[in-house]
């Protein structure tokens, strides 16, 4: 059986993204191939059952460069995930689902839901949302877009000499 092939993206080990159903536009994301699950970070997680599904409220902060501003919520569950983190802590997570815009495409991904404030980036990008879609070249930053002006650039965001 021969596949239809679709070229693949080849990412940067940081790249901007857009998450259209959170509201969520130019989220500087840490492309990681190391990690199979992508996560977002968010705050107040909130279960409830509604007409017999299960669902989730959560804060977010949809503007990067403005974490003041908040916005709440609410979509449907897709499962629970059990995650090891890099500090090899263990965590059961709520699963969404969402479409995610990078390099000009736009494809369905599953997110976990979990509180990333300590780390420099508000979303992972795992290869299980990369699989079939993205090469990642984790020399460079940046390919799919253009270079970021310096307001856009993150706080750790270095240029190599």
């Amino acid at each position: 059986m021969v596949k239809n092939r679709v070229s693949k993206l080849k990412a940067g080990a940081l790249e901007l993204c857009a998450l259209p159903e959170l509201g969520i536009e130019n989220l500087h994301i840490r492309v990681d191939s190391g990690a199979a699950t992508s996560s977002l970070h968010v705050d107040n997680i909130q279960e409830f059952t509604r007409n017999g599904r299960n669902w989730v409220s959560f804060d977010l902060h949809p503007d990067v460069h403005n974490v003041e501003k908040v916005t709440r919520t609410t979509v449907r569950i897709k499962g629970r995930k059990k995650v090891k983190s890099s500090s090899a802590d263990t965590e059961k997570r709520v699963v969404i689902t969402t479409p995610i815009q990078l390099g000009g495409r736009e494809w369905p991904i599953k997110l976990t839901l979990t509180d990333r404030s300590e780390m420099t980036y508000l979303m992972l990008l795992g290869r299980e949302a990369m699989a079939g879609r993205i090469i990642v070249d984790p020399e460079f930053d940046y390919l799919l877009n253009s270079e970021p002006s310096d307001d856009e650039k993150p706080d750790d965001y270095h240029e190599e000499e």
